[in-house]
């Protein structure tokens, strides 16, 4: 028992021995203020490095520097956009060429059409010979309010300060575009004369219209001249380019005479028949699309909302002309008239030009609707006066030039007109008469000009080389005896000279 009790005690001693150090080291350890303050010193950290200051920004005059690069580099942007938007327009309204030379072969007989053809080819390198030798600067140029400078092959940008300066356009881009709608004043002339006007006659007469005739209207209106002045608006070219155009082409008609077989003895108009209604739909619907460049373009700027709206209206008087004279001719005929239908586009089109930007899509409608009706009894009107218009130019550009510039003292709508340079408010929208009389001054001083001007060209090139062909010629069909071919080849062979 002795020995079984000692080895327990010993047991338990050694027990006690082995808790107490761990009861001791737990209850005698400092708290850790206590130990930090018994804790032999460390060695301080080293002091923090001062944060490194804030470096100096721009002076005021880098700054400056800085503002001047960044509005030139947007300067540059913005000559770039408006460039490259005038230059798209003009392609537009250059491949309108294409348009014209489809519609007048087409409404025309198929022995005279490679004749028309190549006339709507040549009249542009015509017309662009005699606008860059001479017609850009008489129209462009500074010099007097009637009048530019004698400046031949354009000249150098300060010339046009004062009348194109407000475009942010490469001169160049200017002198395209403005020729584009040179030609195709002198393209509308060539209706007019179709089917009997020598080939070479009508080359130099658009020649000299455009170098001479065209460019003295323009500058009045377009060049910083006495109508502008006055208060004469023409956005894109109502009288600027078709109301001139219509003006000399009336001129040669007078000059030339109907075609042979055209009105009876007893003053009847006989109908001479389209020979090609698919060519005439096909040239109608390209120059619709040119005119978005015509109309649009002639902003100058990208300018995203104007380009919109001036489209806009555009299209809505293209569609309303066409509506309209669709449904006149079905009233008087019975049924509806396709030639109609499509010289009724093409007289909405020309009546909303002059006023296209000052005008609601409401406003666009009523003058395109106005336009159609205006072209279907303006064809009768010549008629009547036994004028030969064979394709209908005269109804389509003369008349509707002249409607469509009345138009800007009667629409223009206070959301687009009335502020500064913008024409006054027009006769429907409580602008009174003010605008309408600016209007009929214009209308009247550009006839006045290019009618006689005109006039006076074709007497020139009448006495100089004969501005007719020759009855035989006329009744063979000028393709053959003016071009020595054949548009159709064979026709002639087989006998069928329509």
């Amino acid at each position: 028992m002795l020995k079984k009790s000692t080895v327990i005690l010993a047991l338990m001693l050694l027990g006690a021995a082995l808790w107490r150090p761990s009861l001791v080291t737990a209850q005698d350890t400092p708290p850790p203020a206590e130990a930090a303050a018994t804790a032999p010193a460390e060695a301080a950290p080293p002091p923090a490095e001062a944060a490194p200051a804030a470096p100096a920004g721009p002076s005021t005059e880098e700054l400056s520097k800085q503002l001047e690069e960044l509005k030139a580099r947007t300067d540059a942007i913005k000559f770039s956009a408006d460039t490259v938007w005038t230059m798209i327009a003009g392609f537009l309204v250059f491949f309108m060429n294409a348009g014209f030379a489809l519609v007048e072969s087409g409404f025309c007989r198929k022995k005279n059409a490679a004749t028309i053809l190549g006339k709507n080819f040549v009249v542009f390198g015509a017309a662009t010979l005699a606008y860059w030798v001479i017609g850009f600067s008489l129209m462009f140029g500074e010099g007097s309010g009637f009048l530019g400078s004698f400046t031949p092959f354009i000249g150098s940008e300060e010339l046009y300060a004062g009348s194109l300066g407000w475009a942010n356009v490469a001169l160049e881009g200017k002198f395209f575009f403005q020729l584009a709608f040179a030609g195709t004043a002198a393209t509308i002339v060539s209706g007019c004369v179709d089917e009997r006007n020598k080939y070479l006659s009508f080359v130099v007469f658009a020649f000299l219209l455009t170098a001479l005739v065209y460019p003295i209207p323009g500058k009045w209106i377009w060049g910083a001249g006495w109508l502008a002045g006055k208060g004469f608006w023409d956005f894109a070219g109502s009288t600027v380019v078709h109301s001139v155009g219509g003006w000399a082409g009336l001129a040669g008609i007078l000059v030339i005479g109907p075609r042979i077989g055209k009105y009876s003895a007893d003053g009847k108009a006989n109908a001479i028949p389209a020979h090609s209604i698919p060519l005439v739909v096909l040239g109608t619907l390209i120059l619709w699309l040119g005119w978005f460049g015509f109309n649009p373009g002639s902003t100058m700027t990208w300018d995203g909302a104007s380009i919109a709206h001036i489209a806009m209206t555009t299209n809505i008087a293209a569609v309303a002309g066409m509506a309209t004279a669709t449904a006149v001719a079905w009233i008087t005929f019975g049924k509806p008239d396709l030639g109609m239908s499509l010289n009724g586009c093409l007289a909405g089109l020309v009546a909303v030009t002059a006023p296209c930007a000052w005008v609601t899509a409401g406003g666009a409608f009523v003058i395109g609707a106005v336009g159609g009706v205006l072209c279907f009894y303006s064809v009768l009107f010549w008629d009547k006066l036994k004028i030969d218009d064979p394709v209908g130019a005269l109804s389509v550009h003369l008349a509707n030039g002249i409607w469509g510039t009345l138009c800007v003292g009667l629409f223009a709508a206070p959301a687009f007109a009335g502020g500064e340079a913008q024409p006054g408010l027009g006769l429907f929208y409580g602008g009174g008469a003010g605008q309408l009389i600016n209007q009929i001054i214009g209308i009247v001083s550009v006839a006045a000009f290019a009618f006689p001007a005109s006039l006076a060209v074709w007497y020139a090139v009448k006495a100089v080389m004969g501005v007719r062909v020759s009855e035989e010629e006329e009744v063979e069909g000028l393709d053959l005896k003016e071009l020595g071919i054949e548009c159709y080849v064979g026709d002639t062979l087989h006998g069928s000279r329509g």
